[in-house]
């Protein structure tokens, strides 16, 4: 995934979320992709951050689907509950390459938004409790602190139970 590329998707989302009136912060912090490490370096409780993983559903022997799945990052993504939803055959992790090109963006610096017609957004309704939540904002030395409420408005993603303890 080329600078150029995460850096486009990075003033997408800004655009979109200025477009829109979103109340939301940049932080700018050393360059990490961690959920637990960046947390720490935005200093606030995990469960306030997204993590965001791009999951792979077979249905049947000929259709793919993919998924955005976000979940709170002291969770883990119940992939069993996201093959459910889809009624899918199996599910996985995508690829490295296929989940960067979905989203726009590298590894550990993916987006809780999508900006590509073949994926569909996901969130796990524990992460949509708290006033604002964190992730890293398609580079890995800038986070957003985006107001749930604006997020949910502007993304209109799916919210279902897709996390685990």
């Amino acid at each position: 995934m080329a600078a150029d590329d995460a850096d486009g998707t990075y003033g997408k989302l800004l655009a979109l979320l200025d477009e829109h009136g979103a109340a939301y912060r940049v932080i700018e912090h050393d360059p990490e992709g961690g959920t637990e490490a960046v947390s720490r370096l935005r200093g606030h409780a995990l469960g306030q951050a997204a993590k965001c993983i791009i999951a792979m559903v077979k249905i049947g022997k000929k259709e793919k689907r993919y998924a955005l799945v976000v979940v709170p990052g002291n969770k883990r993504i119940d992939l069993a509950a996201v093959k459910a939803l889809y009624g899918g055959t199996y599910v996985s992790f995508a690829s490295p390459d296929i989940a960067e090109e979905l989203a726009k963006s590298p590894s550990g610096t993916i987006l809780p938004f999508s900006f590509d017609d073949r994926l569909e957004l996901i969130v796990d309704p524990g992460l949509l409790v708290h006033p604002e939540f964190y992730f890293n904002a398609a580079r890995l030395d800038r986070s957003l602190a985006l107001s749930t409420a604006d997020y949910r408005s502007i993304a209109e993603p799916r919210v279902e139970p897709v996390s685990l303890d």
